[in-house]
């Protein structure tokens, strides 16, 4: 496995958000996180960033522990996290934005063929290609994100919601856009979305989490196919 989480809590001072959360992402896979708001979603996804406390359980990233590790740490072992909110440096250009998530490069031909890629796969990027991050929509700001994450050529790519604020068909656009990044890359990505039916259009598998604890695992297909899942995620 590329990612395993095994039996992990965490903490934000004195209170304890995650009790026992294991999951496991396989190289070139792509596994969902659902749950309802304050279920620990985000808190799973920060634990394994290094942003959050873990005291107990284990994380393991391509078989070495990464438990306790710095946030930079983290990054620079090939784990690239696309925060909620995107984290859009709004006074620099879509350029800008994306040579930051290469910055520890020194690829520099790799690089500019690099957002000629992303510049293809998310084509308003290349008609706004000169603007600040500022006056980009909320779809650009997330086709942004994600590709600045991509150009730090992590093997574990981590999103935090991608769908958040967005309309409806700008919401589609932009999974479209990142399944493509996916088959087209090989990339692995672990994807925490409160819309399962977007999740599912990306995700081979997905875990359910429940205050705090993974309730329930399977395969995209499986889960579908469970009643109370369609029922609290699906609409149907």
């Amino acid at each position: 496995m590329l990612l395993e989480l095994s039996h992990i809590t965490a903490a934000y001072g004195p209170v304890q958000v995650l009790e026992d959360v294991s999951l496991s992402v396989p190289e070139g896979g792509a596994v969902g996180i659902l749950g309802a708001n304050g279920a620990g979603k985000t808190t799973t996804l920060r634990a394994i960033s290094g942003t959050v406390r873990v005291p107990n359980g284990s994380i393991a990233f391509d078989g070495a522990s990464i438990r306790g590790r710095r946030p930079e740490q983290v990054a620079a072992l090939g784990i690239a996290h696309v925060p909620e909110g995107r984290g859009t440096l709004g006074n620099l250009s879509v350029r800008d934005n994306l040579l930051v998530g290469a910055y520890l490069r020194r690829d520099h031909h790799q690089v500019e063929q690099d957002i000629d890629f992303l510049l293809d796969l998310f084509p308003n990027l290349r008609q706004r290609y000169k603007s600040n991050g500022s006056a980009l929509s909320g779809g650009e700001q997330q086709m942004m994100a994600v590709g600045r994450a991509f150009m730090s050529k992590p093997r574990l790519l981590v999103l935090d919601e991608p769908s958040l604020g967005l309309a409806p068909s700008t919401a589609k656009d932009v999974y479209a856009a990142i399944r493509r990044l996916r088959l087209e890359s090989g990339i692995a990505m672990l994807v925490v979305e409160q819309n399962a039916n977007l999740a599912f259009s990306i995700v081979d598998s997905a875990v359910v989490l429940e205050t705090g604890r993974s309730i329930l695992g399977g395969t995209t297909a499986e889960l579908q196919g469970n009643d109370e899942i369609r029922k609290a995620y699906l609409g149907v």
